[in-house]
């Protein structure tokens, strides 16, 4: 990133900052200058604080039925069985498992998470995500203390929309490129921000809805959207087996991305 880029994010910051003074913050809006890493945390914790009721009220009810569920200990079979308590209180959940083949720069490698569709009272439709196993989805092996302070704010179980997730990506994977650089260890193509957006929003996924009934489906001709993304294709020679506020918008326009 571009000094000049650096520049434009800290006095966005600290306009930000200065607008928002009666809440409170980890930095003043006083400080002479906010670093490049105190940038990236108060927009990761921008991002992580804008909950839309919708997320709200099904973070609620994930929350209370894993609070039930101790004797469970594969994620699969957890997955499994949330879906069906989430099907049994009225939401449209399903299991999806995602999966995509060697790509540039990108491994082949495949994914569970559970999805939620909700439908407005005017038909629009709202997709989420829902993970039970988020965060550790982003550590690293020596991360550096501030990475390590990311990764701490975020949440065990994460429920939220693509663009949300996006966000969270982009700034996460930039900084864990640097974590990596300042201990003088190799980036690898697993830690790039193609590989972790394959995850959770490629467009290769089968969906189960937990009662028996899977098939493997164009997420967009079944629901209806146009967002889902998949890495740039190259054609390879053998099949692999293997989640805002006017801030986190301009920075997303800025391409706060990975490498």
């Amino acid at each position: 990133m571009g000094s000049l880029e650096e520049e434009s994010l800290v006095q966005m910051v600290r306009d930000f900052i200065e607008s928002e003074s009666s809440a409170p913050t980890t930095f003043t809006a006083s400080s002479n200058c906010l670093s490049i890493n105190q940038v990236k945390y108060f927009t990761l914790q921008e991002i992580l604080g804008v909950v839309t009721e919708a997320e709200a009220g099904v973070l609620e009810t994930v929350l209370k039925h894993m609070r039930s569920k101790n004797d469970v200990e594969k994620t699969t079979s957890k997955k499994l069985w949330l879906v069906r308590r989430l099907k049994m209180d009225g939401f449209n959940a399903s299991l999806c498992q995602t999966s995509w083949v060697t790509s540039l720069g990108c491994p082949a490698g495949d994914y569970e998470y559970i999805e939620i569709t909700l439908e407005d009272e005017n038909g629009d439709k709202t997709r989420l995500i829902v993970d039970l196993d988020f965060r550790s989805q982003f550590e690293l092996a020596r991360p550096t203390p501030f990475y390590k302070e990311l990764t701490d704010t975020l949440p065990l179980f994460f429920v939220g929309s693509e663009d949300k997730l996006k966000k969270i990506i982009s700034l996460l994977c930039s900084a864990a490129k640097q974590s990596l650089k300042e201990r003088g260890l190799h980036v690898p193509p697993w830690r790039t921000s193609t590989y972790m957006q394959s995850k959770w929003l490629s467009k290769s996924c089968k969906a189960t809805d937990a009662i028996g009934y899977s098939s493997t489906e164009n997420k967009e001709a079944k629901n209806g959207y146009s967002s889902l993304w998949s890495p740039p294709m190259v054609k390879p020679k053998r099949r692999g087996l293997g989640g805002g506020s006017c801030l986190s918008s301009q920075l997303s326009s800025m391409g706060v991305n990975c490498w």
